[in-house]
């Protein structure tokens, strides 16, 4: 069987966690955090980058950060993971969907100025598959409205628009390295901050409200419970494991992108031939081969196609159900305007294999397999 998805793994990562076992430093904010911490804000120019245990805690942070209150509506995508909607439904605000672009599946940045209302304190971006949304459009609007960006960047990592790295670009970003991600900690995030003013604020909330952190660099002589928080701070084992993966990080990248352009490369007859789509990247973006996907013509074919391929040893997934067709999104939430593409092409598109390791051989074995399907 070829796994849908294989966890990164880097054999240094064995020498890293011992080192924190031995050092009897395996909690939050030791030593391989703070080099995560570094290496993000190096790589992305952003003021602070903090670890967390996940990119819901990292969204969850932003939106205690930006004072999301109840009565506040937040616009995002529908297409998306139920964390982006969680982190500010539980804040008390109301979700508000709008439709995606059909080409990269994110969400339209023409319609989003005109679900903009009085009660709009953020707009939030989803990044799929690691292509940017057009970033330019959505801050311009924020300007102007006076709203805050806060950009998921779940897939994002090392990606980027116009040479900016998503998750930089708006007032917050929000990373994953979940299992299924480039770069993996098993479970685990990252908050990346423009504003270095809001660096303090941030390590208060997560560090339970307490000032621990200006505690542990000599900045006071005891710390306190000075605001509310919570616990945000992933062990410090889990950030070993994932720098193990940060100091070869170009090295996967590429792999991965080599493996998206063999899957383009063999592809393409089908998609000339009107049988699929292939996914678009916009110019200006620089993607980093999160996943490669495909489009059936329908939902119907999309289900033969996954069993054609589950019966020849290759495991293929379809993605999220939109957000605004379930019990709690038509609870916390409603869909500005007209449905047009998100859920058409949401029950389209299916996901290949793709991961570190993934050989040649298999991606081709993988493509004869759905030409043999549509022949």
């Amino acid at each position: 069987m070829i796994n849908f998805n294989v966890p990164p793994y880097m054999e240094p990562a064995k020498d890293y966690i011992a080192e924190c076992v031995q050092n009897q430093k395996i909690c939050g904010d030791g030593p391989y955090t703070k080099k995560c911490n570094e290496w993000f804000e190096k790589k992305t120019g952003t003021a602070k980058c903090l670890m967390t245990t996940s990119c819901t805690h990292a969204t969850e942070l932003a939106a205690l950060l930006s004072d999301i209150k109840e009565g506040d509506e937040v616009i995002l995508p529908s297409y998306t993971f139920v964390s982006t909607a969680n982190a500010f439904v539980l804040r008390g605000a109301r979700v508000v969907f709008v439709d995606i672009r059909p080409d990269t599946m994110n969400i339209d940045e023409k319609l989003i100025e005109g679900a903009i209302t009085e009660r709009t304190k953020a707009i939030v971006p989803v990044h799929y598959a690691g292509v940017s949304c057009e970033m330019d459009t959505i801050m311009d609007i924020a300007r102007h409205h006076g709203l805050t960006v806060i950009e998921d960047a779940a897939q994002g990592v090392m990606s980027e628009y116009k040479g900016q790295a998503l998750g930089s670009i708006g007032d917050y970003g929000c990373y994953s390295f979940h299992e299924t991600k480039n770069y993996s900690m098993g479970e685990g995030g990252a908050l990346l901050i423009k504003d270095k003013e809001k660096a303090e604020e941030a390590e208060i909330i997560r560090e339970k409200g307490t000032n621990r952190s200006k505690f542990y660099r000599g900045q006071i002589d005891k710390y306190t419970w000075v605001n509310f928080g919570s616990s945000y701070l992933p062990s410090d084992m889990n950030a070993a494991y994932l720098y193990a993966q940060l100091e070869k990080a170009e090295m996967i990248n590429d792999f991965r992108l080599s493996r998206w352009a063999q899957y383009y490369e063999l592809l393409t007859s089908l998609r000339n031939d009107e049988r699929i789509e292939l996914p678009t990247v916009p110019k200006g973006c620089r993607h980093n081969a999160h996943m490669f996907y495909i489009k059936t013509a329908d939902i119907e074919e999309r289900s033969a196609l996954i069993a054609h391929l589950k019966d020849n040893g290759i495991m293929a997934v379809f993605h999220y159900i939109p957000l605004h067709t379930s019990p709690a999104g038509k609870r916390f939430g409603s869909f500005h305007g007209a449905d047009v593409y998100t859920t058409k092409e949401s029950e389209r598109l299916l996901r290949l294999p793709m991961y570190y390791g993934l050989e040649e051989e298999q991606v081709a074995y993988i493509c004869d397999k759905v030409k043999e399907f549509y022949k």
